[in-house]
C-alpha cells in the first residue's frame, strides 16, 4: 500500500523531499549570551543544538543530520582499514588501574558506585577496554595486525565546559586501537591511519593541517594532531609558510639565530658583581648594561614523586635554566624528566640555593651527572639554547649578587642538555630558516604509537613465529565528531550565519519559492526539488508561508551552502542559485538545474 502526502497548502507531494513548514528549525536572531566563539553562536541560532547542562547539549533536526554524515564517512573510511566495534561506557575501576590511569587522570575521570559499592568510571577512551579483549582473545602472531575502532560518546568532566561543542563533558569520539606483532607492523597501522584521516578530513571539507604532537596522558612516542586554524582555538600550532613544517607548541623547535657572547672579564673566571636589590632578568640586565640573551634564567622547581610501596611521597629538585629571554615549556620539561613538577617553596629555595628567591644560579652545588642513577641529586637541566654559549650571567646564590663569566660545563655541569623552551613567532623555520608563525587552532583528530604502555601493563601476550611469548604492540587514534562540525563553521561563517561543506551540510540546496501562494512559483519550486532528489541531491523546500527577506535570513543561518531561488524569472523558464559562502548569484534554466548541480557538486565528491 502506498501513501500520498499533501502539504498544508494543498499541493499533492509524492517525492521524500523534507518540507520546512514541518519540520522543528527552531532558529533565533540573537545569540545566548555566553556564547563567545562563532561555532557556538550559530549552532544554537540555527536550531541544532539545545544545552541541558554546563557541558552536556541536545542535538536536534539540523545538528543531527550534519553530525550522521559526518559519522557516515569516517565509518565508510574506517571501514576500510578496521572493524567496529561497540563498547560499554560503564568501565570497571580495576581495568583503569591496571593500565596506571585511575589515578592518573584525576577529577577529568567521572567516577561512580554500584549498589554493591564497586568502583566504576564513564569511559573518556577505550585503551583499557581494548586491550581487555586483546588480551583474553589474541594468542598468537597469525592474528595480528589488528585494526578496532568504535564510534560511540566519551565522557570528560571538564572544570569549565565551554564554547558550545568545542570543551563539553559528553561528547561523540571515533577511537581506533591497532594491534602489532612489532614496530614495522605498528608503523604500517600508523601510516594507515594518518592517510585515512586525511580522506575523512578532506570529504568534511576541512582546511587542516597535521602537526607533530606530544602524546601527553595517552601515553607513548610518535603522534600527530589534526588541527584547524581559528581563533576559537585553545592549542597553539607552530608552522611555516616556507616549507611543510609544523608542529604544536609542546613538540615546536626552531633556528634561533647567533647571539654575541660578552667578553670575558678579568681572568675569565666566575666573578662576582655587586646588583643591589636588581632580581628580575629585566632589572639585572639593564643595571649590568647587557641583554636578556647574555643572562642565565634559573627556575627552581621540585619533582614529587609518590613510592608504589611504602606510598611515601618523595621530593626532588629539578632546576632548570633557560636563556634570559626565553619562556619555559612545561610539556617538553615533563617529557624529559617524566614526571610532573611545580614551583619551589620558599624554604626549598633557601635549603637548596642557600639564597633567598632572584639571585638563584648554577654554581656551588652537586648536580646529579645522571637523571635517572642519580635520583637522589638535585637535577640540573640546562636549554640547548646555552649549550656552547659562553661568559653568561646569573644569580650568585647569595642576596643581592650575581656571577659573571658562566660557562656551561666549564664553570657548572649539566646533568643534561634539553630542548625546554617555548617557540616564539618570528624564529626561524628548523628546515628552511624561514619565519615561523603562530595560530590557535582546534584539534580534530590525534594519532599515538602507544608502543608498549597498555599492552604490557595489562599483560597482553601473543606467540611469535617462534613460539615465543611476546608482547604486542599497539597504537591508539581518535577524531572528535563534534569539533569537525564546530571547525567547519569556525571556517566558513560571516555575521549572518555559517555555510558548511556540503559532505557533511544538513541539506545541499534549498529550494526557496518568493511566494508559495503563487501556484506557478510553488509548482516550479517542487518540481526543482523533486527531480533533484530524484538525482541524489539532499534537498529541502522552504513551502513556509513567510516574506523571501525571512526566508533568505533563516537560509543563510543554518549552513546550508546552496540556495534556489525561485521567483519572477520563472517565466523565463530560469530561477537564481545563491552559494552560500561567496553570495555569488546565477542564473540557472530549470532545465539544466540537474546537470548544473552535477557539475558543481557532484564533480566535488
Amino acid at each position: 500500500m502506498s501513501c500520498t502526502r499533501y502539504s498544508r497548502l494543498g499541493t499533492r507531494y509524492s517525492n521524500p523531499m523534507h518540507h520546512w513548514s514541518e519540520l522543528f528549525i527552531p532558529t533565533l536572531r540573537e545569540a545566548p549570551a555566553d556564547a563567545e566563539v562563532a561555532s557556538h553562536k550559530f549552532l544554537v541560532r540555527a536550531g541544532y543544538i539545545r544545552q541541558l547542562a554546563a557541558g552536556i547539549y541536545s542535538y536536534l533536526f539540523l545538528g543531527n543530520r550534519s553530525f550522521n554524515k559526518i559519522v557516515g564517512i569516517v565509518r565508510e573510511e574506517m571501514d576500510r582499514i578496521g572493524q567496529e566495534f561497540l563498547l560499554p561506557a560503564l568501565h570497571p575501576r580495576e581495568i583503569w588501574e591496571a593500565s596506571g590511569r585511575w589515578a592518573l587522570m584525576g577529577d577529568n575521570l567521572f567516577r561512580l558506585k554500584d549498589r554493591k559499592g564497586a568502583d566504576l568510571c564513564l569511559g573518556m577512551t577505550e585503551e583499557e577496554v581494548m586491550t581487555s579483549i586483546a588480551l583474553k582473545e589474541l594468542r598468537s602472531y597469525r592474528q595480528l595486525p589488528q585494526i578496532w575502532y568504535q564510534i560511540a560518546p566519551k565522557f570528560r568532566d571538564e572544570p569549565r565546559p565551554k564554547s558550545g561543542l568545542l570543551r563539553v563533558r559528553q561528547f561523540m569520539m571515533k577511537d581506533a586501537y591497532s594491534f602489532d606483532i612489532d614496530a614495522a607492523g605498528l608503523d604500517v597501522s600508523y601510516k594507515k591511519h594518518y592517510d585515512t584521516y586525511c580522506r575523512i578530513f578532506d570529504r568534511c571539507g576541512l582546511i587542516y593541517m597535521v602537526v607533530e604532537a606530544d602524546s601527553g596522558a595517552m601515553g607513548g612516542k610518535e603522534s600527530h594532531e589534526f588541527m584547524v586554524r581559528t581563533p576559537a582555538g585553545e592549542d597553539q600550532i607552530v608552522s611555516c609558510d616556507g616549507c611543510n613544517y609544523a608542529a604544536n607548541m609542546e613538540k615546536a623547535t626552531s633556528k634561533l639565530q647567533l647571539v654575541d657572547d660578552l667578553a670575558a672579564e678579568g681572568d675569565g673566571t666566575p666573578l662576582e658583581v655587586h646588583t643591589p636589590g636588581q632580581k628580575t632578568i629585566e632589572d639585572v640586565a639593564r643595571f649590568l648594561g647587557v641583554s636578556p640573551k647574555n643572562k642565565i634564567k634559573t627556575l627552581a622547581l621540585m619533582a614529587d614523586e609518590k613510592d608504589g610501596k611504602s606510598g611515601k611521597v618523595k621530593s626532588r629538585p629539578i632546576v632548570v635554566l633557560l636563556r634570559g629571554d626565553h619562556q619555559l615549556n612545561e610539556a617538553k620539561l615533563n617529557s624529559t624528566v617524566a614526571v610532573a613538577t611545580r614551583p619551589m617553596e620558599e624554604g626549598e629555595i633557601t635549603a637548596l640555593f642557600k639564597s633567598p628567591a632572584g639571585y638563584l644560579g648554577p654554581v656551588g652545588i652537586e648536580w646529579a651527572k645522571d637523571l635517572k642513577k642519580d635520583a637522589d641529586r638535585p637535577a640540573l637541566l640546562v636549554d640547548k639554547a646555552l649549550e656552547g654559549r659562553a661568559n653568561l650571567i646569573a644569580g650568585a646564590n647569595k642576596e643581592n649578587y650575581h656571577l659573571k663569566n658562566l660557562t656551561p660545563g666549564k664553570d657548572f655541569h649539566p646533568t643534561v642538555f634539553a630542548d625546554l623552551r617555548a617557540v616564539t613567532a618570528g624564529e626561524g623555520c628548523p628546515n628552511c630558516e624561514k619565519a615561523l608563525r603562530i595560530d590557535t587552532a582546534v584539534e580534530v583528530g590525534h594519532i599515538f604509537k602507544l608502543g608498549y604502555r597498555y599492552s604490557e601493563s595489562m599483560g597482553a601476550r601473543v606467540l611469535d613465529k617462534n613460539g615465543k611469548e611476546v608482547t604486542p604492540i599497539m597504537g591508539s587514534y581518535g577524531i572528535g565528531i563534534e569539533r569537525i562540525l564546530t571547525a567547519a563553521i569556525e571556517q566558513g561563517n560571516d555575521e549572518n550565519g555559517f555555510w558548511l561543506p556540503p559532505a557533511i551540510a544538513p541539506f545541499e540546496i534549498v529550494v526557496t519559492p518568493t511566494n508559495v501562494k503563487d501556484a506557478s512559483l510553488l509548482n516550479a519550486a517542487v518540481d526543482i526539488g523533486t527531480r533533484l532528489e530524484a538525482a541524489g541531491f539532499d534537498v529541502i523546500l522552504d513551502d513556509r508561508d513567510e516574506r523571501p527577506g525571512v526566508k533568505f535570513k533563516d537560509a543563510d543561518l543554518v549552513g546550508i551552502p546552496f540556495r534556489i531561488t525561485v521567483g519572477k524569472k520563472v517565466t523565463e523558464g530560469t530561477v537564481e542559485v545563491v552559494l552560500r559562502s561567496t553570495r555569488t548569484v546565477r542564473d540557472v534554466t530549470i532545465t539544466a538545474i540537474v546537470e548544473y548541480f552535477q557539475g558543481v557538486l557532484r564533480a566535488k565528491a
